[in-house]
C-alpha cells in the first residue's frame, strides 16, 4: 500500500565548535507531517496448554519519533570508530522491547524470551538472515552483527511481532526527542551522507557538508513510499 504522506527533515551544523579542530556540532529536527505509522493490530492471545492470556498491551500515545534512528553513512572507521556491545530484545508480551536497537558493527544482541509460550525469532534481511528456532520461557539466544544497516526481525508464531536491530557504521548516530530535534557531536568536517531511517517509512538519505564555522540550514522533503520497498 502507498502512503501518501510527508516527511521533513531539518537539518543544519551548528556554528559552534567542537572541542577539537575540523569538526563541528551537526544539529537538525525532523518534522513528520502526518501520521506515518499504522496501529497493529493485537492477535488473540496464544495458548499453549493451558497458559493463561497475556495481558493487553497497552493503548498509550504513539510517538513517530521514536521510531526513527538518524545517522552518518560514511565510513568514519580511523576517527570514529565505537566498541561492540551487547544488546537485548526481550520478547515480552508478545512484543519485542524496546522496538529499537541500535548497535556498532561487530555488537551481539541477546533475545530472552520472557513469555509463558514459545517465540522463534527470525529475519530475511540481506544485512543479517537468522533463525534462531523455537524456545521457550527463561532461555535466550545471541547472534552477531559484522555489517552495517537495518536487520528486521520477527516471530514465526507470533506474525504481530517486530523489531529493528540498527547496525551503525561510525559513532554518530542518534535517537530524535519526542519533539523530533537530534543533534550529532563533534562530526568531522567535510561531505558526508545523512540518514533518516524511519521503522515504517524507509530511508531518507541526504549529503551534507559540515563546515568548521557552521553552514546554512538544509530542508529534505519526501513523500513516504510503500513501507516494504522501502525499508
Amino acid at each position: 500500500m502507498t502512503l501518501s504522506r510527508s516527511l521533513l527533515v531539518l537539518i543544519c551544523c551548528s556554528g559552534l565548535l567542537a572541542p577539537y579542530g575540523g569538526a563541528a556540532n551537526l544539529n537538525g529536527r525532523i518534522v513528520i507531517t502526518r501520521r506515518i505509522t499504522k496501529k497493529r493490530i493485537t492477535l488473540p492471545a496464544y495458548q499453549l496448554r493451558g497458559v493463561s492470556s497475556l495481558p493487553p498491551e497497552s493503548a498509550g500515545p504513539l510517538i513517530e519519533y521514536r521510531n526513527i534512528v538518524v545517522f552518518l553513512e560514511d565510513n568514519l572507521a580511523d576517527s570514529g570508530n565505537e566498541e561492540p556491545i551487547r544488546a537485548e530484545l526481550v520478547q515480552r508480551n508478545r512484543r519485542f522491547e524496546p522496538q529499537i536497537v541500535v548497535i556498532p558493527v561487530g555488537s551481539t544482541v541477546s533475545f530472552p524470551n520472557e513469555d509463558p509460550i514459545f517465540h522463534n525469532v527470525f529475519s530475511l534481511s540481506s544485512v543479517k538472515q537468522l533463525d534462531l528456532g523455537y524456545y521457550p520461557a527463561g532461555r535466550t539466544r545471541v547472534t552477531k552483527f559484522d555489517q552495517p544497516g537495518v536487520v528486521q526481525v520477527y516471530c514465526h508464531l507470533h506474525p504481530n511481532m517486530y523489531a529493528a536491530v540498527v547496525v551503525v557504521p561510525n559513532r554518530w548516530h542518534t535517537l530524535p526527542a519526542d519533539d523530533g530535534t537530534f543533534s550529532l557531536k563533534d562530526v568531522p568536517t567535510g561531505k558526508h551522507r545523512l540518514v533518516a531511517w524511519h521503522m515504517s517509512a524507509g530511508f531518507f538519505r541526504k549529503a551534507v557538508h559540515v563546515l568548521p564555522g557552521g553552514g546554512g540550514d538544509i530542508v529534505i522533503s519526501m513523500p513516504v513510499h510503500d513501507a516494504e520497498s522501502t525499508r
